[in-house]
């Protein structure tokens, strides 16, 4: 009698495994994938559980422009606003709460079924991974992290190689959002993380500052823990040693995937067109007046954005305001930095005039977006425009520009101004 139930339970437990299986090759191959080239219409978040004594992953996606789903604010982390949870979001915004919303995809396949999203603690940081509940000896793999603690909502930043697409079925495009990797479970999990392991150590103190008046201005400190695994190690490493960027002395950081604003951008192109050799380019140390109706005079930017308003590097917006908290884009940044490199060639005495020196990439999602011909251009200007984390085909125009590209494509826009010879 023994003996048949164990018989029965083996059979059971072989059979169940086969249909396991069975089951994730069907939805390998039923799912597909469709990309989203406006990544920043959705955000990862880290949920507040149990009164932040833990994080559930939840991913906001915005539909339409009637309303802002979310808002952003501060960094190490960046809080988030869940605006939608105040009003009906019905067609304006959406939310993915748990597996049925969201999962892994990874080298084309699905990997809802044996893996699974979730938001761990760990040294002081709030940190999104990929793992197994059954199998605990599989690898854990690291997604992307808050870079700091919040008992409130977090947003979750994406490390390089992770973006958001869409499940499809017999490619049409379903609710269901991945989480993808074009790289193997395997090749993933034998990678370091973007980031050093955190150490161990008290919380360095919040600086704060009054309203209008300069943050903690960004030092150059060598050896950043925090751009040892970086795609752009090398770069952002030059960016600094040519004194036109640094990172935080408060807690020695360089913060290379956060996003970066308006107000931080005009700062950064104008700080490195003064290391044009052999050129003079005085920076303004104090605005004559408002140079926007929201930036003071007062503002620690406002005399850099007024530099950079009057020699046609940026501009406001059609409401006259400038916004310089806002955080720019991909493309937006092209823009600027097209003009910043008209503007290095005429401080050399040279045409000002941008003109290609390699073949444009033939980016995929720019076509028809109001920067592809400018993203075209910086592409064959010493690949100042470059693909989404340096693979694939697309440029994500409308997605956040992170420190880390911004000082990748500071420095080519720069070595290329200096190295014209027309």
């Amino acid at each position: 009698m023994k003996s048949s139930v164990s018989l029965r339970l083996v059979t059971g437990l072989v059979a169940g495994l086969s249909l396991l299986a069975v089951a994730k090759t069907a939805v390998a191959q039923t799912f597909g994938q469709q990309e989203i080239a406006q990544q920043n219409r959705l955000v990862p978040v880290a949920a507040p559980v149990d009164g932040g004594k833990s994080h559930k992953l939840v991913i906001f996606e915005q539909i339409s422009d009637t309303r802002a789903c979310w808002g952003e604010s501060g960094s190490n982390p960046t809080i988030i606003d869940p605006l939608l949870l105040g009003f009906d979001f019905t067609g304006i915004c959406s939310r993915s709460v748990d597996s049925n919303g969201y999962s892994i995809r990874m080298a084309g396949e699905d990997l809802g079924l044996i893996y699974s999203l979730a938001v761990v603690h760990n040294n002081g940081d709030i940190v999104l991974v990929g793992k197994n509940p059954i199998n605990r000896s599989a690898p854990v793999v690291e997604i992307g992290r808050a870079y700091g603690m919040s008992n409130g909502y977090a947003k979750l930043n994406l490390y390089p190689g992770w973006r958001f697409t869409r499940r499809t079925y017999e490619g049409k495009p379903l609710g269901h959002i991945y989480v993808t990797n074009d790289q193997s479970l395997a090749q993933v999990s034998g990678q370091p993380s973007p980031t050093q392991p955190v150490v161990t150590q008290p919380n360095p103190p919040v600086v704060t500052t009054p309203p209008g008046s300069q943050p903690p201005t960004p030092q150059p400190v060598a050896g950043f823990p925090d751009i040892a695994g970086d795609l752009y190690r090398s770069e952002i490493e030059g960016a600094i040693a040519r004194g036109f960027v640094g990172g935080f002395p408060e807690d020695n950081t360089f913060r290379p995937l956060a996003s970066l604003t308006r107000e931080q951008l005009v700062s950064l192109v104008l700080e490195s067109l003064g290391k044009i050799p052999g050129v003079q380019f005085p920076l303004r140390t104090q605005a004559s007046g408002n140079p926007y109706p929201d930036v003071a005079m007062n503002r620690w930017s406002a005399a850099k954005i007024q530099m950079a308003r009057d020699v046609n590097i940026v501009s406001g917006y059609p409401d006259g305001l400038f916004r310089p908290n806002q955080v720019v884009t991909r493309a937006e940044m092209m823009a600027v930095l097209r003009r910043a490199a008209e503007y290095g060639k005429a401080l050399r005495n040279l045409n000002p005039v941008v003109t290609t020196r390699q073949a444009p990439f033939g980016f995929s999602d720019t076509a028809s977006h109001w920067s592809g011909p400018v993203v075209s251009q910086m592409s064959g200007y010493c690949r100042v425009a470059s693909p989404l984390n340096e693979q694939g085909v697309f440029f994500a125009p409308d997605t956040p520009a992170q420190r880390n590209y911004a000082a990748a494509a500071t420095l080519r826009m720069l070595q290329c101004v200096e190295t014209d010879l027309s």
